[in-house]
């Protein structure tokens, strides 16, 4: 059976998620007690159940530092898998501001802020995290969260994949992030005014970039460094492996970096237990935030 268990911090987009799992047919539960999953995923093994999406929140602390032993069980039997969402303090305060809902671990008897109860909550998810595949949704709308997901569950499900991933530099490093790239030292589309309004996907912008030798250089030594570190990095044992790489805006540099290098290491297939994704934090993200 998969299992795939969803958490993370509270407004981060869990019950998105969950959806997102519900609509590629997963049988999904919300909120369930860690001393439950157990019992859950017998019964449904006995009926024939294939893939279930549990989501758990830390309103449950004691239970939630069992949740490592409970995992090292499942595995031994069944493929499971972490999603864990996370999103910076402001923006969380600012989406419980905008839905007025109360936070989980929040208590109207105690005089703690909604920064000391989101603060709270880290540290008890943080055992969770770290051996999670971690996405940052501060800067993405709910339907790019339930894009990335559907995409992932259209990837091959087992081994290391590699998601290369597009952002701006001015909004901040996704916290997601296992390695780094700055582009910011090359040649900017953004300054030829045709280009301005165009990403790293349009030809206009592709041709542009093409002709200057420090791009090919940059992504000549992107290319050796991986080529060369990747087998370490499936060898560790991880599932997600994300190359943010990033530019001023996130609109030309970084988006057709990532797109050459998702192509090529896709095409090249030198590995059989690795797979690639690309997404684009900035190009991806409309107006309709999470919520």
């Amino acid at each position: 059976m998969r299992i795939q268990l969803i958490t993370g911090i509270s407004g981060s987009g869990k019950s998105v998620a969950l959806r997102a799992y519900e609509d590629a047919g997963y049988d999904c539960i919300d909120n369930l007690p860690v001393s439950l999953i157990e019992q859950l995923v017998a019964t449904l093994e006995l009926e024939q159940c294939k893939q279930i999406a549990i989501a758990i929140d830390a309103r449950r602390g004691i239970s939630i530092s069992q949740l490592p032993a409970l995992l090292q069980k499942l595995r031994a039997q069944h493929e499971v898998n972490i999603l864990f969402l996370n999103a910076d303090t402001n923006t969380l305060v600012q989406r419980f501001s905008e839905t007025r809902r109360r936070h989980p671990l929040s208590n109207p008897n105690e005089s703690t802020t909604l920064i000391d109860v989101i603060e709270q909550e880290r540290k008890l998810l943080a055992p969770l995290a770290d051996q999670a595949q971690q996405i940052d949704t501060g800067h993405i709308p709910a339907h790019t969260l339930r894009s990335w997901i559907s995409d992932n569950l259209k990837e091959k499900p087992i081994g290391l994949a590699v998601i290369f991933e597009s952002f701006a530099f001015k909004k901040g490093v996704p916290s997601e992030a296992d390695i780094v790239f700055d582009l910011r030292c090359l040649p900017n589309p953004h300054y030829e005014p045709q280009l301005r309004d165009l990403s790293g996907k349009d030809s206009s912008v592709i041709e542009y970039l093409r002709q200057f030798p420090e791009v090919a250089q940059m992504m000549d030594d992107i290319k050796m460094y991986l080529e060369k570190w990747l087998p370490r990095y499936l060898q560790d044992g991880r599932s997600y492996l994300t190359v943010a790489i990033g530019c001023t805006g996130g609109q030309h540099r970084s988006v057709y970096l990532v797109q050459q290098l998702k192509k090529y290491f896709s095409e090249k297939q030198a590995y059989q237990d690795i797979y690639y994704l690309e997404r684009h934090r900035e190009l991806d993200s409309k107006n309709i935030r999470i919520g």
